[in-house]
């Protein structure tokens, strides 16, 4: 599909699914594209090569139809073995992908969504699309393009109406020392290459994004936490922090 076919479909399956009472939010590269402008203009634009969703478990069993009717079929085998908390579909005819994570988004670190999928029609609360891309210990260009885009379009705050949701973030972040030790280290590899090799960014725009990534690098170092946080907090990187990630292989 070409990229504005992608984005179609997107639009067609989340339109088919609140219809259906079905909570199937997107998340990854696309709701990054639906909540920035910059990526629309296409100054951070990409090639997306399939459609990322997170659903609610008591939806879970409503899909394998539900995508049937858009020409699409389950991976059988993958389904079978990890359907409780990933799904993936196949269309035959293009090719594309449908992955769907259920419940929660669960990769190098896990986050908690199963009482988020409300918070938006379309895609999952900005602070959370900014944590499933800060969480990514090997972090690439496109995601890191994807969290320049996201931080220059959105501001911060404390609520997640068209903003990034400060204190979700410093919530989950308190809560899993892992995150937030990939969280920051990511942030600053975002510093560097605004810093050192940027994106095509104006004085300006970059500006808008530094600030923002140290307001948030700020808010984490200063945020208060518990006994068993410093404690990990101490042992720091000796062990290891994250989950390692099996390549789905297509």
């Amino acid at each position: 599909m070409e990229h504005a076919e992608i984005v179609a479909e997107m639009d067609r399956i989340v339109s088919a699914a609140r219809a259906e009472q079905i909570h199937l939010r997107v998340i990854g590269g696309l709701a990054v594209h639906y909540h920035s402008q910059r990526v629309r203009g296409h100054e951070f634009g990409r090639d997306y090569a399939d459609i990322d969703f997170v659903v609610r478990k008591h939806d879970r069993r409503k899909l394998e139809l539900f995508f049937k009717n858009f020409g699409y079929v389950g991976d059988r085998n993958f389904n079978l073995v990890n359907g409780d908390r990933r799904l993936l579909y196949i269309h035959p005819l293009t090719g594309r992908h449908i992955d769907i994570f259920v419940g929660d988004f669960e990769m190098c670190h896990k986050l908690p969504l199963r009482d988020r999928l409300d918070a938006h029609p379309v895609t999952v609360p900005l602070a959370e699309l900014l944590l499933s891309k800060t969480q990514i210990i090997q972090l690439n260009r496109k995601d890191a393009l994807d969290l320049i885009a996201l931080l220059l379009d959105n501001e911060l705050s404390f609520h997640d109406e068209t903003r990034i949701n400060l204190d979700r973030i410093l919530r989950l972040c308190k809560r899993d020392w892992g995150l937030y030790k990939t969280t920051s280290i990511n942030l600053k590899r975002l510093e560097d290459i605004l810093l050192h090799d940027n994106p095509g960014l104006s004085e300006e725009d970059t500006k808008i994004v530094l600030s923002r990534i140290g307001h948030l690098r700020k808010a984490l170092q200063s945020m208060p936490t518990g006994i068993l946080w410093k404690a990990r907090d101490r042992v720091g990187t000796r062990l290891r922090w994250y989950t390692e990630v099996e390549e789905i292989e297509r």
